[in-house]
């Protein structure tokens, strides 16, 4: 009997390449469900192999978008759209203002030691943390997508200072070459590792060695709360510092390691050339074997 190798085929969906094998098992999936929704698919796709997040949850959407490209390039052919579910990324509102205390906080960082770190991520308080950021951080506020942590650091009930943790970038070239990955490793453990995507001193403190107080001590707080929330730890920390308006002094003083620059390309560049402004690129570890668990 002859035995035929399931081949890829020549497209890609968020790292993961099908093969010929996949395309015919969801086939026969669509031909054996007739009556079920493009949703209720995914969620027997997301059963029938096992595609979970860490926290048990099923990867529902990336599965959707998964087969929705299939779909697209005449592979398998989904159900009729039923419904167009609000997509709240698309229709977000700006966060709503919130009255605080802005008076003026100059002073010596062991007057407002020991600081509070909040995470606020599905708390009342989050509210407050993304006016804050969309208020007076240069980026704005952008709903994060994926796994994260919000963070408002208080001295007494006073709000002084903002941190949020997301997902990290696929791909980044010199922190792949400090940790020693390969592709297929980064893959599958890239959930092991945290973005710092916000950092934010209100513009009215004024506390010298308050911004790497703030990052030392994270550091010991992030993955206990990672792990609570999404059931596995993190064990490496990273940041990109827009080289056109900091020098990253701060991470520099909280013992962060500079590993190098971003190309400027973006991660879904196709053209090789440069279309937004050079990072630099500082990485923390958070236990003294992270390799050892990356890398596994």
């Amino acid at each position: 009997m002859l035995c035929v190798r399931p081949m890829d085929l020549e497209i890609k969906y968020r790292g993961k390449i099908p093969t010929t094998e996949d395309v015919a098992f969801i086939n026969n999936l669509i031909q054996n469900n007739p009556h079920d929704s493009r949703r209720a698919l995914s969620i027997k796709l997301c059963q029938a192999w096992n595609w979970v997040q860490p926290n048990g949850a099923f990867r529902d959407m990336v599965c959707r978008g998964f087969m929705l490209e299939l779909h697209r390039a005449g592979y398998i052919q989904l159900p009729a759209k039923r419904c167009t579910p609000n997509n709240p990324l698309v229709h977000c509102r700006k966060p709503e203002p919130i009255r605080i205390d802005q008076d003026p906080l100059s002073t010596v960082l062991k007057q407002v030691r020991p600081l509070r770190f909040c995470q606020v991520r599905k708390t009342g308080k989050e509210k407050l943390f993304n006016f804050l950021i969309e208020e007076y951080h240069y980026l704005g506020y952008v709903q994060p997508v994926g796994e994260h942590l919000k963070y408002i650091i208080f001295t007494d009930n006073r709000p002084i200072a903002c941190l949020a943790f997301s997902s990290a970038p696929r791909h980044i070239g010199c922190r792949d070459r400090f940790i020693g990955w390969d592709a297929k490793i980064r893959k599958k453990n890239i959930s092991l590792m945290a973005y710092n995507s916000r950092f934010l001193i209100l513009p009215w403190i004024k506390i010298p060695y308050l911004a790497s107080h703030i990052l030392s001590r994270i550091g010991k707080i992030l993955s206990k709360d990672w792990q609570n929330l999404y059931h596995h730890p993190v064990y490496y920390l990273e940041t990109f510092v827009d080289t056109e308006h900091f020098k990253g002094i701060c991470y520099q003083a909280a013992n962060w390691i500079y590993l190098g620059r971003t190309t400027g390309r973006g991660k879904n560049d196709q053209t090789n050339k440069v279309n937004r402004s050079i990072k630099a690129v500082w990485g923390y570890p958070l236990a003294k074997d992270f390799r050892e668990h990356l890398c596994k």
